[in-house]
C-alpha cells in the first residue's frame, strides 16, 4: 500500500491523490495512526466508524461507553496543536455544523444524501454501506436502461434519507447535538426489530464526540467587545486580519497571492499606515471578500489586492500589485471603478501618492483620465457631520437576502441619499441620543437595493446597510434600533463565543433578543409590543433554566443585559 500511496505522491500522479480513509480500530494508538498519515501527506484525511449495526456492535472495550470517541477526540487535539494543516473531513464537518454551516460529510449531519450508485450491470443501488444492514438492502430494482435518474430519487430508501430532522428517530429529534450528529451513518441505525428507526450504533460516542469538540472549541472568557462598540470594530478588524492570513497561507507559492500578503503585511508595519490598513480592514464588503474567497467562490486575488492598494494610497506608501483581472471593470474598494477595455493581466501601482493600472497591452489608466472611465462612489455627510458612503459598485456588495440595483445615476443617488439624510434626521429627532445605544447601528456603508426590499442586513461584516431605493424615512426609524441589534449580534457571534456551539442556550440568546428588537419596532401598537415582550420573556426564562456552562462569560454579560433591558420595558 505504501508504495502505491508513494507513486501517487509523485509529480506526474498526484492530480489523482485525493486523500486517504482510515477506518477507525481503537486498539491502535490514535496520535500514532494520525502521525503515519500525515506523513504521507495527503490533501485530506478522513476516519470512519466501523460499519455495524445495533445487531452487529461495533468491537471495542466492553468498559467504555465512549471509546471510539476518545479515540477520535485524541487524533482532533493532535490536529488542533499542529494547526490543522491537513483536512480531515469529520473534523470540518463537526466544526461547520456547531457554527451553524453545512455537514461535510454523508456520515453525519442532516443534509439530504444526494448518492446514486450504478453497479457495472447497471442497477441502481442505495449507498454502499447499507450492504452491511442485512441482505439486499440497497437494491431499488431500478437500472439505467429502464429508469431515470429522477425515478431513482424518488426512491422510498432515497427519500428517507433526504427528510432531514424528519428523517431521524424520536430519539435523536430530542437531541441537543441533531444538527452536528444528524442520527449518524444511515446504515448504522439499523435493527431487525425497527428498521432504521433508531439512533446510531454509535449513539454514546457521537454524543460524547460533537459535545468534546464544541467544548473544546469555545471561548469562555469575557470578551470587551460585548460592552464596547470600539472594542467590537478591533475584534472584526483582527478577525479580518486572520482570515487574511488564512488564504495567503493557503495560496502560498502563487506569485499573485504572495505579493498581495507581502504588501499588506508591509503597510500593516509601515510607520503611520496602520490607520489606514484599519480603515480597510472596517469597510464592511473586505469581510465578504475574504469569506468569499475562504470559500471558493473567489479565486483571484484582484479584490483584495485592489484593497490593499487603496490603503497603499491613503497611506501615499509605494506599492506595485499584479493579477488577472477577469472583468473590465477594476473596483477600488471605498473609491469607485475603473472601467478598462477588457478583462486580462492588471497591474495596479501606487507611485508618490497617486494610483496608476497598467493592462497587458502597456496602456496606463488614472482616477483622473477623462473619457468617462472612471466612476467614483457617491458620498453624503449626514446632519451631525458622519460621512456616509453609498457603495452601487462594490463587486461582492450582492450579499443581501434582496437584489442590489445597478449602478444608479446621479440623480437617482442624490434624491437616494437626500432621503437617507431625512431619515437620519427623524432618528434624531424621535430618538435623541440614539447613537449611543450599545445597539444602535452607525452604519459607514450604504447599499440601494431594488425598490421594496426595506431595510436589511446581508452577509457583510460591521457597518453595512442595505436599504431599498423607494425607502420611507419614518419605516426606515422604526427599522433601523431592530436591525442594528441583529448587526450587533452577528458581529459578536463572528468574534467571540456567547455560548458552546450547538448548545440550546444560543438559541434562547438570539430569540430574546430578536423579540425584544420587535419590542422596540412595535413601540405605539401595544397588542404586538406585549406579544413580543412576552415571547423575550419566555425565552429569557428558559435561558435561566439551563445548564451552567452552555453560557460563556461573554454570553452571560449579554444575556443579563438582556434581562435588563426586559426588565425597562415593565418599569
Amino acid at each position: 500500500m505504501l508504495r502505491a500511496i508513494n507513486l501517487l505522491r509523485t509529480p506526474e500522479y498526484r492530480h489523482l491523490y485525493s486523500g486517504l480513509l482510515c477506518t477507525v480500530d481503537v486498539a491502535n494508538d490514535p496520535v500514532a495512526v494520525h502521525d503515519a498519515l500525515t506523513s504521507l501527506h495527503p490533501p485530506r484525511i478522513d476516519y470512519l466508524l466501523p460499519h455495524s449495526t445495533w445487531d452487529s456492535p461495533p468491537p471495542g472495550p466492553v468498559d467504555s461507553p465512549t471509546a471510539y470517541a476518545d479515540w477520535l477526540l485524541k487524533i482532533f487535539d493532535r490536529w488542533d496543536q499542529q494547526g490543522r494543516t491537513v483536512a480531515v473531513r469529520t473534523f470540518e464537518s463537526v466544526l461547520s455544523t456547531l457554527r451553524g454551516g453545512p455537514s461535510l460529510t454523508e456520515a453525519m449531519g442532516l443534509a439530504p444524501s444526494d448518492l446514486a450508485v450504478v453497479e457495472t450491470d447497471g442497477t441502481f443501488e442505495q449507498a454502499d454501506s447499507l450492504k452491511t444492514a442485512y441482505d439486499g438492502a440497497p437494491a431499488t430494482g431500478y437500472d439505467v436502461f429502464q429508469h431515470r435518474f429522477a425515478e431513482f430519487a424518488r426512491h422510498p430508501g432515497v427519500r428517507a434519507r433526504q427528510l432531514g430532522l424528519a428523517g431521524v428517530s424520536a430519539t435523536c429529534r430530542r437531541c441537543p447535538v441533531i444538527e452536528s450528529c444528524g442520527g449518524g451513518l444511515y446504515a448504522h441505525r439499523y435493527s431487525s426489530g425497527r428498521g432504521f428507526d433508531n439512533p446510531s450504533v454509535f449513539c454514546s460516542d457521537l454524543r460524547a464526540f460533537v459535545d468534546g469538540v464544541a467544548e473544546r472549541i469555545t471561548d469562555h472568557a469575557l470578551s470587551p467587545a460585548v460592552g464596547d462598540r470600539e472594542e467590537l470594530s478591533f475584534a472584526q478588524g483582527e478577525l479580518n486580519r486572520r482570515l487574511l492570513s488564512r488564504l495567503a497561507y493557503r495560496y502560498a507559492g502563487e506569485p499573485d497571492w504572495d505579493e498581495m500578503w507581502r504588501a499588506f503585511v508591509y503597510l500593516d508595519g509601515a510607520a503611520g499606515a496602520t490607520r489606514h490598513v484599519d480603515e480597510i480592514l472596517a469597510h464592511p464588503y473586505f469581510h465578504t471578500t475574504l469569506k468569499q474567497c475562504l470559500h471558493d467562490r473567489v479565486t483571484t486575488p484582484g479584490p483584495l489586492a485592489a484593497a490593499v492598494a487603496v490603503a497603499a494610497l491613503r497611506a501615499q506608501v509605494d506599492v506595485k500589485l499584479s493579477w488577472d483581472h477577469l472583468s473590465p471593470d477594476l473596483h477600488l474598494p471605498t473609491l469607485g471603478t475603473l472601467t478598462l477595455p477588457e478583462p486580462g493581466r492588471v497591474e495596479v501601482a501606487v507611485t508618490a501618492g497617486r494610483l496608476h493600472v497598467r493592462t497587458e497591452d502597456g496602456t496606463e489608466y488614472t482616477a483622473e483620465d477623462g473619457a468617462g472611465r472612471w466612476r467614483p462612489l457617491h458620498r453624503t455627510t449626514l446632519a451631525d457631520g458622519t460621512p456616509l458612503l453609498l457603495d452601487d459598485a462594490d463587486p461582492l456588495r450582492d450579499c443581501y437576502p434582496a437584489r442590489v440595483t445597478p449602478p444608479l445615476g446621479p440623480g437617482e443617488l442624490a434624491e437616494f441619499a437626500e432621503r437617507l439624510c431625512t431619515a437620519h434626521e427623524l432618528m434624531d429627532e424621535y430618538e435623541p441620543g440614539w447613537r449611543a445605544d450599545v445597539n444602535a447601528l452607525l452604519a459607514t456603508a450604504i447599499t440601494p437595493l431594488v425598490a421594496g426590499a426595506g431595510v436589511r442586513l446581508g452577509a457583510h461584516g460591521l457597518g453595512a446597510l442595505g436599504v431599498a431605493v423607494d425607502f420611507e424615512p419614518e419605516e426606515f426609524v422604526r427599522e433601523l434600533p431592530r436591525t442594528g441589534r441583529l448587526a450587533r449580534l452577528a458581529a459578536l457571534r463572528e468574534t467571540a463565543d456567547l455560548n458552546v456551539p450547538g448548545s440550546g442556550a444560543g438559541r434562547l440568546l438570539d430569540e430574546a433578543s430578536r423579540e425584544l428588537g420587535d419590542a422596540t419596532y412595535w413601540k405605539g401598537h401595544e397588542d404586538a409590543r406585549a406579544a413580543a415582550l412576552g415571547r423575550a420573556g419566555r425565552a429569557l426564562e428558559q435561558l435561566a433554566a439551563r445548564p451552567g456552562g452552555e453560557l460563556t462569560q461573554t454570553g452571560a454579560v449579554l444575556a443579563e443585559e438582556l434581562r435588563t433591558e426586559w426588565a425597562s420595558h415593565h418599569a
